[in-house]
């Protein structure tokens, strides 16, 4: 028990590693966030610019929200999940043209992760927290912007806007509206409004510590710190957030073997096949390892986490290579300490009843 809340024993969290969620029509929502990625990625192969893919992905991640909402709902949740996704990818390109120090990458991550928890309660995206919006602020920030702020963002936006509309497109197969179907938005008043600010000073504690942790520490890439101690705050409850932070190391570990047969020289590497082409080849690993990784989004997180891992990596290898030594033990590193932080941060910060 931890402020009166049972917590699952190790072995519980052990047995809900291999344990799958139920199916709920995924291989739908999982082709559409796929085909999302897919278009705008195989156009910026095709037109010479694949280091630009990075923009492009966090844009398409607006797929993901509103999965088994009806159209004009899904329409509108995917509105609301595109802008804080663009909030992020427009301050994070924003830090890296004003070439912006690792201190205030971290105050402006923390500030955006408490504000963006309040926004996602309110609007109550799905998946939940703001997450994405922190990763997309981190990942753009961290590497070199060698477009202007406006292309990058522009890339971004057009390919939110791809992935509402084919969201969307199933509309006119059927052509069914439901006349007053609205989204429920939380009016942050009285008790939800304290537990909201709860939820957000979570978000802006685990995140800060974090960032200020690598910084001290010298990491590399902070960020990825930070955007790992938000996952487990996504959780409903305490166990759930326990549960979600285990999922997220043990998945990135995996992910991380993906990525190590990827990029290390050797006969498993798709880039020994294809000299002189490795760029395109990265890109082809993160269109197909998007599918699976909505595919296990709802129903087991870990496992998405295996398929997301190479998709957020290979594009920051597409825009700023690295040793590849370093990026998956440094990655490992970072991911092992958000995590960690995020959860003690859910077991410390409980709302009061």
């Amino acid at each position: 028990m931890i402020g009166g809340v049972p917590v699952p024993t190790f072995l519980g969290h052990a047995r809900d590693l291999y344990r799958m969620g139920p199916a709920n029509n995924d291989k739908l929502s999982a082709l559409r966030v796929a085909v999302s990625v897919a278009v705008p990625g195989v156009f910026l192969v095709l037109v010479g610019r694949p280091e630009l893919m990075m923009y492009a992905v966090f844009g398409a991640l607006t797929g993901m929200y509103g999965r088994h909402e009806s159209h004009q709902l899904r329409l509108k949740h995917q509105g609301q999940a595109a802008a804080m996704l663009l909030g992020g990818v427009c301050i994070g390109v924003a830090l890296s043209v004003n070439h912006i120090n690792s201190w205030w990458l971290v105050l402006v991550e923390a500030l955006f992760a408490g504000v963006g928890s309040l926004y996602a309660d309110a609007v109550r995206l799905k998946p939940i927290g703001p997450f994405f919006g922190i990763l997309a602020l981190g990942a753009c920030a961290s590497v070199p912007t060698n477009v202007p702020w406006a292309v990058a963002v522009l890339i971004a936006a057009a390919s939110a806007a791809f992935s509402v509309v084919i969201g969307f497109a199933g509309w006119f197969r059927r052509r069914t509206w439901l006349a007053g179907a609205t989204r429920n938005i939380s009016l942050l008043r009285g008790p939800l409004n304290r537990a909201g600010l709860v939820h957000a000073a979570r978000y802006l504690l685990a995140v800060g510590v974090t960032g200020i942790i690598g910084v001290l520490t010298g990491s590399g890439h902070p960020h990825w710190a930070m955007a790992a101690a938000a996952v487990p705050l996504a959780g409903a409850d305490l166990p759930s957030r326990v549960h979600r932070g285990i999922h997220r190391i043990v998945g990135t570990f995996l992910g991380l073997a993906v990525v190590a047969v990827v990029l290390f020289p050797g006969p498993l590497s798709p880039l020994q096949y294809f000299p002189g082409h490795a760029a395109v080849v990265l890109a082809a690993v993160v269109i197909l390892c998007q599918f699976p990784t909505e595919l296990f989004m709802a129903r087991h997180y870990g496992w998405a986490m295996v398929f997301f891992t190479p998709v957020i990596l290979l594009v920051g290898q597409l825009a700023a290579p690295i040793n590849p030594g370093v990026l998956v033990t440094e990655r490992a590193i970072e991911t092992f300490v958000g995590a960690t932080v995020g959860i003690a941060t859910a077991v410390v910060v409980q709302r009061r009843r």
